[in-house]
C-alpha cells in the first residue's frame, strides 16, 4: 500500500512538472552572473541568453552579482524559487570553491541542477615583450635554472588562471612565484609595466594587449589552438599531451527545479549553441561552444572538483 502511494505521488509530481513545462516560460527569466559586467562570463551570458530569449519568447535579463569569488551569486541561486525563472551562468569557480573554501560553501551536485555546458575559453600565459623567453620550453628551462625566481600575475588567489598555472607548473616540475591581484586588468597593467614578467588570464583579456604589442603569448592552456591566437602553441604541443586548463561555462538552476523544465532549458541551450551568432561570438572571444549530452556538465563539474581538491591539498592554495 505504501509503495503504491509513493509511486502515485511520484507520478503526480512528474505530471505536474510536465504540465508546468508546457506553459514555461510565461515571464522574464533572470540569469545571474557572479562577475562584473563586461568580462568574459558576462559576454557569454548575454550572447547565449539573447539567443535563448529569441527562441523561448521571453526576455532573459542578466543580473551581475560579483563578490566572494562568486559564492554570493551561487548562494542566491540555491536559495531562489525552483521554478525555472532564476538561472546562473557559472564558471570554474563553481567547482573550485568547493575545494578552496572550508567548510565548503555549497555542494554543486546536491544544491543545484546542472543544466548544460556552454563552452570554453582558454587561459593563456602571456609575458612582457622584454622577457628573454618566447616559448614554454624556454620558460621551463629558465624556471628550472632558478626555482621560484620567475613570478606570474593572476586575477587573484584561487582564480581560474592561478589554478591553471599551478596545474601546469606541477606537470612541468617547476616552481613559479604567484603574485595575486584583484582582477585581471591590474595584473595585466603591471605585467605591461614590467613589475611582473608573466601574467595568466583568459584569452579574451589578453587579446587587445597582444594586438598592440604590449604583451606576447607563450602558450594557450587548452586542448587545441585558440582562434584568436592561431600561431600560439598549446601546452600539449609544447610537450605536455593531455594537459588542459580552460575557463568553462555552464547553466545551473536551483536543485528542486522540475525535471521537465530542466530538460526544456537543456534543449534551449543546445539550440542556442547551434546558432551562427553564438558560435561566431564564442570564436571571437577565443573560445568554442561545447554542445553535448545532458550528463556532460555534471560529469565536468565532478571531475574538476576532484582535480581542484587534489591541487589545493598539495599546494595549500587559499582564496583571497
Amino acid at each position: 500500500m505504501f509503495k503504491r502511494l509513493v509511486l502515485a505521488c511520484v507520478a503526480t509530481a512528474l505530471l505536474a512538472g510536465a504540465a508546468y513545462a508546457q506553459t514555461y516560460p510565461n515571464k522574464p527569466i533572470k540569469l545571474v552572473v557572479g562577475y562584473s559586467a563586461g568580462g568574459a562570463v558576462d559576454i557569454v551570458a548575454r550572447t547565449v541568453g539573447q539567443a535563448m530569449s529569441a527562441s523561448m519568447g521571453q526576455p532573459i535579463v542578466v543580473e551581475n552579482k560579483p563578490g566572494a569569488g562568486t559564492n554570493i551569486a551561487v548562494k542566491s541561486v540555491i536559495d531562489a524559487a525552483p521554478d525555472g525563472y532564476t538561472l546562473m551562468l557559472a564558471a570554474n569557480a563553481l567547482a573550485a570553491n568547493m575545494a578552496l573554501y572550508q567548510p565548503a560553501p555549497f555542494d554543486a551536485e546536491r544544491d543545484l541542477a546542472l543544466i548544460a555546458q556552454v563552452g570554453r575559453v582558454p587561459v593563456v600565459i602571456a609575458a612582457n615583450p622584454a622577457v628573454p623567453y618566447n616559448t614554454v620550453a624556454e620558460l621551463i628551462a629558465a624556471a628550472k635554472g632558478k626555482p621560484d625566481s620567475i613570478a606570474f600575475a593572476s586575477p587573484g588567489n584561487g582564480a581560474t588562471p592561478h589554478m591553471a598555472v599551478e596545474l601546469f607548473a606541477k606537470a612541468a616540475g617547476i616552481a613559479l612565484q604567484h603574485v595575486p591581484y584583484r582582477g585581471g586588468a591590474q595584473a595585466i597593467t603591471d605585467t605591461i609595466g614590467g613589475q611582473v614578467p608573466l601574467v595568466a588570464v583568459n584569452a579574451l583579456e589578453a587579446l587587445p594587449h597582444v594586438k598592440s604589442g604590449k604583451l606576447k603569448v607563450l602558450a594557450a592552456l587548452s586542448a587545441k589552438r585558440t582562434s584568436i591566437f592561431p600561431d600560439t602553441p598549446t601546452i600539449a604541443e609544447s610537450g605536455y599531451p593531455g594537459f588542459e586548463a580552460s575557463v568553462w561555462y555552464g547553466f545551473v538552476a536551483p536543485a528542486a527545479t522540475p525535471k521537465a523544465v530542466v530538460d526544456k532549458l537543456y534543449a534551449e541551450v543546445q539550440k542556442a549553441l547551434a546558432t551562427p551568432e553564438v558560435q561566431a561570438r564564442m570564436s571571437g572571444v577565443g573560445g568554442e561552444v561545447t554542445p553535448g549530452p545532458a550528463t556532460q556538465f555534471a560529469t565536468l563539474v565532478r571531475a574538476e572538483r576532484q582535480r581542484y581538491e587534489k591541487l589545493v591539498r598539495e599546494t595549500g592554495i587559499k582564496p583571497d
